[in-house]
């Protein structure tokens, strides 16, 4: 379904579970879980079939970003972090979701991090997936050099410091094979947008710097990390969490793993996850 959450602007939202379950005869609400997808440029299938486990405990909202996905078109001046992270209270008030628990997935995971920053009190809990604070190029390169060698070095330099149709078809062959350290079914992630990603990595993303903006965060995050992570390496989550210094802050790393510690390890990832959701 499409939410508008203000004049001209559409959200392609799916929600799967109860958010209010007959307990003791009477009704019981449960926590909602609100998804925000990598990307930039992809839609949430990349959260399915993984997180339909948790709608025993929750309801899971997913929804695509601006401009993103199934979501409706806007102007390039509106593809910003502020923008993004903005949206996620506007479709809160238009469901009527309050203290909802935001899990953000690498770019989501940018989103929720500016979310954070512009609206400490808004979330109960945060999740801070595979994502990072910065470009972090050198980080970057040195794990895909160790992964998959010179060519996947110089593979990635040329998209990230030059993102276009061809430097970006050569990282679709070269590098995302290594962002996981199993094989990976094709997502279900149909509806691309790369005029978004190239614009953000091209823009906003060379200078991004969340870490200021964590400062006064005060709801408890979990980050997650998985060891082998190219893109988005360890360092980058460690330097997150430390940033947190006024939050209850859980800090997972994930031996064996890349890129969505749920894609490699499912069972590890779940069991830190429903920890997390159900935690008082």
């Amino acid at each position: 379904m499409h939410i508008d959450i203000e004049p001209g602007v559409k959200l392609f939202v799916d929600v799967e579970g109860l958010g209010w379950v007959p307990e003791g005869g009477q009704l019981r609400q449960r926590p909602t879980l609100l998804l925000l997808h990598g990307g930039p440029g992809f839609d949430h299938g990349g959260f399915r079939p993984f997180f339909s486990r948790f709608t025993d405990i929750a309801q899971v909202v997913y929804y695509d970003h601006r401009s993103q996905g199934r979501s409706s078109d806007r102007p390039r001046d509106e593809w910003t972090l502020d923008r993004w992270a903005d949206d996620v209270v506007l479709l809160c008030e238009r469901l009527g979701l309050e203290r909802p628990i935001v899990v953000g997935q690498s770019f989501g995971g940018f989103v929720a991090q500016r979310y954070l920053a512009r609206h400490p009190e808004h979330p109960a809990k945060v999740v801070l997936s595979s994502t990072s604070h910065h470009t972090g190029l050198a980080r970057k390169l040195a794990a895909f050099r160790r992964l998959g060698g010179p060519l996947a070095e110089a593979t990635a330099e040329a998209f990230w410091e030059r993102p276009g149709p061809d430097t970006w078809a050569e990282y679709e062959i070269h590098c995302r094979h290594l962002y996981n350290t199993t094989p990976q079914p094709k997502l279900f992630e149909t509806c691309y947008r790369w005029d978004v990603l190239f614009h953000f990595v091209g823009g906003e993303k060379k200078t991004m710097d969340l870490r200021p903006g964590l400062a006064k965060v005060r709801c408890p995050v979990l980050v997650m990390v998985g060891d082998e992570d190219p893109v988005t390496p360890p360092e980058d989550a460690m330097e997150i969490a430390a940033a947190l210094r006024s939050a209850p802050v859980q800090f997972e790393r994930f031996a064996g793993v890349g890129h969505g510690a749920w894609r490699d390890d499912p069972a590890a990832a779940e069991t830190v996850l429903r920890r997390f959701f159900l935690a008082n």
